[in-house]
């Protein structure tokens, strides 16, 4: 939000790096926590940056081209979004990519019924949802020949 207010919104044009940085602390018992921060590009003062942003403003409006409506564009499309990121979700996506290889047999993934797999709260996996859904999709496919149709005809 500094480097938005700063640079009057153009933060779209401002030439900026993320910088992977790590920190400890008491509460996490000096053990190094990570985290990714936002910075000016190396050698660049804010005054050069806020500068060449405005520059950068200044011919997409040249061009024809409109900041504020792609970003509007983008947030609307980020709000329709139909999939979500969710702390239930993280395990059953864990245990997509990383399954355990005593429960799976070989530890390819082969050696379990992908329906039979729930998530560690009890509930269907998502290796048994993306089953569930492949199947119904093979049997639309078997009954009328074609993926698209969802129902059998004569």
């Amino acid at each position: 939000r500094y480097l938005f207010a700063v640079s009057g919104g153009l933060l779209a044009g401002l030439p900026l790096e993320l910088r992977l940085r790590g920190k400890s602390t008491t509460l996490s018992h000096r053990t190094p926590i990570y985290y990714v921060d936002l910075v000016l590009r190396s050698g660049s003062s804010l005054a050069q940056v806020v500068a060449l942003a405005r520059q950068e403003r200044e011919q997409q409006a040249a061009l024809g081209l409109n900041q504020t409506a792609l970003d509007e564009a983008a947030r609307q499309g980020l709000a329709l979004g139909e999939f979500e990121e969710s702390e239930e979700e993280g395990a059953e996506v864990v245990e997509e990519f990383y399954p355990d290889s005593d429960a799976e047999g070989s530890g390819d993934g082969a050696g379990a019924s992908p329906s039979t797999v729930t998530a560690p709260s009890g509930s269907i996996s998502l290796r048994g949802k993306l089953h569930r859904k492949q199947e119904a999709l093979g049997a639309r496919v078997t009954a009328t020949g074609d993926p698209g149709t969802s129902h059998a005809t004569a």
